[in-house]
């Protein structure tokens, strides 16, 4: 998979898994990881999907539809990948945090949703129900923040307080942010998103 990885200055710190939204690449997301942990490493991937020519995770039928089938493969590729980057760039597999915006909040979702230690903790921005119908993994003790926009024509309310009960069933420590705007990723949220990885996943 399309990648970058930079070496942060306190390798002890979670490095910082970036998944970009549709149409986006493994640079969109660089400033973020800058502001939440910036003495962090960083492992930015692109999606391995194109939609009329726009990178993303995994494949769907239409808006808010996916392909379910795609989906799980996609996300074993990419639990895959994190397995071997780890191995190759020697950081802690089991301290993880992954920062997602959009199509890469719904595959880190789904990452959460299929794998027991995927991730050390999550930053969701504007995320989906990734799949509905499976067991989740015991998430016992994992943070999540959740990013959500009030008037987000993607991601309905409805649904963000959905995903968090299912989140919070497998045992997860869910916060969950609304801002008065729709799916667009704003300074307030990030800000919010910052705070709350110092608090939860921060070093002393």
């Amino acid at each position: 998979m399309r990648h970058i990885f930079e070496k942060g200055i306190d390798t002890g710190a979670p490095t910082l898994v970036l998944l970009h939204g549709t149409g986006g690449t493994e640079r969109d997301l660089l400033p973020l990881a800058k502001l939440v942990s910036p003495n962090s490493s960083v492992l930015s991937v692109r999606g391995n999907v194109l939609e009329n020519g726009m990178p993303r995770f995994f494949r769907r039928l239409a808006e808010g539809v996916f392909d379910e089938e795609d989906l799980v493969l996609r996300t074993k590729e990419l639990n895959d990948f994190l397995d071997q980057s780890a191995k190759e760039y020697e950081f802690d597999r089991g301290n993880l945090v992954a920062i997602g915006y959009s199509n890469g909040a719904n595959i880190a979702g789904s990452l959460l949703f299929h794998y027991e230690h995927a991730f050390k903790g999550a930053i969701l921005h504007h995320p989906m129900v990734p799949l509905r119908g499976i067991k989740l993994p015991n998430l016992a003790g994992v943070p999540v923040f959740i990013g959500a926009g009030s008037n987000d024509p993607i991601c309905s309310p409805d649904e963000t307080e959905e995903l968090e009960g299912l989140l919070s069933e497998a045992g997860a420590d869910v916060t969950v942010h609304w801002e008065n705007f729709g799916h667009q990723l704003t300074n307030s949220e990030v800000t919010a998103a910052a705070a709350w990885f110092s608090e939860k996943l921060g070093r002393a």
